[in-house]
């Protein structure tokens, strides 16, 4: 799978650019605030139709236009798919496939098959439980596309529930009846079991396969210095199986236990949004433990790591590497480029040309604000 061509209309710095791409290494060179990322985090959009820079839509957007359009041409096993969206902050945003519209833009997940490594992943190590969530479920999506109306339908249920435990919360706040605007709440209980049990099972199945493509890959890395090691840490207790039926009942008992809690706080306390991943090192959590260059090698693992597994499965992702080997000292920057050398594409951005390494000297990119050209001949 490679990216042919990737058009950009009025997206972040853009107001209109075109770039050829073509299979093997690219490497856009710019500086800072240039415009590099914010070709790959296009890319990136129609990968996972989300940006992992910012929470809403509205900053895609470049200042003083209405919507962005993405339109990306993509080659996989000899044909050619052509996906276009249109970005409408505070609307729905529109998807069209080979020129045909979609019923819902999430019909796109799975044209294109991507792995990003970003500075902003040392917040997959760092950071706040939702960021791995948010990594696991991305990866889940990658390799199963309907995953993401599981993931939707589960969404929807908690907000929806959360509404009336807050309904139920603030008329007991001003004197109302406890019971009050609770009547429904056994029933989303149900729906919440239901597509909870199926995102939960998904969940540890992936991260059992995941497991040992991270241990090989932090390894490779980190060149053996220490064992990393990812386990799915549910609040419904450890060493889970994934039967989905068995999870679901689990999952009703703790809504009824928490029942209570839930009703005093006017929130849902139960289910996968609740989750986290515990990332090792050796016998120590890596969060609060792990040094900058730890905590950067492990991030890089959980990259590489999505990356063979989606291998593994016959999938053949696009590869992208952002303002990465400038973190990397000149033993990481190698084996990485070891590594990552036989991607089917593999798009590296950098600053600085001679920060990456030999071996990835392919096709290369000038990047300067609102435009990219091709600097190789």
């Amino acid at each position: 799978m490679y990216v042919r061509r990737v058009e950009l209309a009025d997206f972040r710095s853009y107001e209109r650019v075109a770039v050829d791409l073509e299979p093997g290494v690219t490497v856009l060179v710019g500086q800072n605030g240039m415009g590099k990322t914010n070709l790959i985090e296009a890319l990136g959009y129609v990968a996972t139709l989300d940006s992992h820079r910012v929470s809403t839509d509205a900053p895609l957007v470049r200042a003083g236009a209405t919507s962005a359009v993405i339109r990306c041409a993509i080659v996989h096993e000899g044909r050619e798919l052509l996906v276009e969206l249109e970005i409408v902050p505070g609307k729905a945003n529109r998807a069209r496939l080979n020129r045909s519209p979609v019923r819902r833009p999430r019909e796109v997940l799975g044209a294109l098959r991507m792995v990003l490594f970003a500075p902003e992943d040392l917040e997959l190590v760092r950071g706040d439980p939702s960021e791995r969530r948010r990594y696991l479920d991305d990866l889940l999506v990658a390799r199963q596309p309907r995953f993401a109306g599981v993931r939707s339908d589960y969404d929807r249920v908690v907000k929806q529930r959360n509404a009336l435990l807050r309904t139920a919360y603030l008329t007991r706040k001003v004197g109302g009846s406890r019971g009050q605007d609770l009547s429904t709440l056994a029933v989303w209980d149900q729906h919440l079991a239901h597509h909870g049990a199926e995102l939960l099972a998904g969940r540890l199945e992936l991260a059992a396969a995941l497991g040992p493509h991270l241990t090989k890959a932090y390894d490779a890395v980190a060149a053996g210095r220490s064992t990393a090691s990812i386990a799915y840490a549910s609040r419904l207790g450890d060493n889970l199986s994934s039967d989905r039926a068995a999870l679901e009942q689990a999952l009703l008992a703790s809504l009824e236990e928490r029942r209570p809690a839930e009703i005093e706080r006017g929130t849902t306390l139960v289910g996968p949004h609740r989750d986290d991943m515990t990332l090792a090192l050796g016998e120590l959590p890596a969060k609060g433990y792990a040094s900058h260059g730890e905590s950067w090698s492990f991030a890089l693992a959980l990259r590489l790591a999505a990356y063979d597994l989606l291998r593994s499965d016959g999938i053949e992702p696009v590869l992208v590497l952002d303002d990465v080997f400038a973190e990397l000292d000149g033993g990481r920057r190698d084996r990485l480029a070891a590594l990552v050398s036989d991607a089917a594409q593999l798009l590296v951005t950098c600053a600085v040309p001679e920060d990456v390494p030999a071996a990835l000297r392919g096709a290369r990119f000038d990047v300067t604000t609102g435009t990219v050209n091709r600097a190789d001949g």
